[in-house]
């Protein structure tokens, strides 16, 4: 037994709808046989298409811009992927605090070995956007890619120096002052 269905639409066009009339006056929509037959006509055009001196087209021309594009966008988004990170790493080195724990010397050598790992690993970052030809322009985002590395590092190293576990006051070198020999000695008090 079908069940009668409570919501119902009729997506039929009746002579009293608005816009009857004009579809009427319309053409039937094509076949595809002929649109088959237009996409070879197409393509054979393309394949006839005039080539300049290098032999390549029009098309791979503009396919090859756009894929330089793609690629110097990509490789700016590569570049700035460090400075996303430091205000993250800034805000945990602030969390973990001033003293020394697991936490705060976990974090710390996190925020110092990683931009380290970062400037060593440069080429390899930017290996997906190398164009054979050499026409994308990797030399400004590489060296912007450094700078943020840089930048995550003096953070790093900012929170160190709080943490005073880098020597940075004189009484961090006194080991190596070499102190006067005292020639002869007096009994009498200063």
């Amino acid at each position: 037994m079908a069940s009668k269905r409570r919501w119902s639409v009729n997506l039929n066009l009746r002579e009293c709808d608005v816009g009857y009339g004009a579809l009427q006056k319309k053409s039937m929509p094509c076949d595809m046989g002929l649109v088959r037959s237009v996409e070879r006509e197409m393509e054979q055009k393309s394949s006839h298409s005039v080539k300049d001196d290098a032999g390549i087209t029009e098309a791979e021309k503009k396919q090859a811009i756009a894929i330089r594009a793609r690629k110097q966008s990509n490789a700016t988004s590569i570049a700035f992927s460090p400075g996303k990170q430091i205000a993250m790493n800034a805000f945990m080195l602030w969390m973990s605090g001033k003293n020394l724990n697991v936490f705060s010397i976990s974090i710390t050598t996190m925020a110092i070995m990683n931009p380290v790992k970062g400037i060593l690993n440069v080429s390899n970052a930017f290996r997906s956007c190398e164009d054979p030809d050499g026409k994308v322009d990797l030399t400004s985002s590489k060296a912007l890619f450094v700078i943020m590395n840089l930048i995550w590092l003096a953070v790093g190293l900012y929170k160190m120096a709080n943490m005073k576990l880098l020597p940075l006051t004189s009484a961090d070198w006194e080991g190596y002052v070499v102190w006067k020999e005292v020639l002869e000695t007096s009994s009498i008090p200063p």
